[in-house]
């Protein structure tokens, strides 16, 4: 079992930048697939990146393809969100996420261990 923090949140103007992290305690952390998800209020919650165990690979919904970076560092036991060219619409609260999976996964039902969320909120 993983237990999964976020921190990093916060309210930026659009056009600014922020770094997401997400530490991880528990099992050994590169077990696991990790991704980011948020949650905008009154919508379901929607995929945003995910990363392989190693950190070769990943993925990102197209909505922040070219903005947002993930990364993990396995020595560190944590995962980062690097967003840049923040736009208003993407305020909502940001999840992390882990699975015991062999393969990087993209669907929330997909993933077993969630973190408390943190909320980014970006203004005009």
């Amino acid at each position: 079992q993983v237990q999964l923090v976020e921190s990093g949140g916060g309210l930026v103007q659009a056009g600014g930048s922020l770094r997401l992290s997400c530490a991880a305690s528990g099992r050994s952390f590169n077990d696991y697939v990790m991704g980011w998800f948020r949650q905008a209020t009154g919508k379901e919650r929607e995929f945003v990146a995910a990363i392989s165990r190693t950190g070769y690979s990943t993925y990102y919904a197209d909505s922040v393809k070219g903005r947002f970076t993930i990364a993990r560092d396995n020595a560190k036991n944590t995962v980062y969100l690097q967003m840049n060219s923040l736009k208003i619409e993407d305020t909502a609260v940001y999840y992390c996420a882990a699975d015991h999976s062999l393969v990087v996964l993209t669907s929330v039902s997909q993933y077993d261990y969630w973190g408390q969320g943190t909320q980014v909120t970006v203004s005009s």
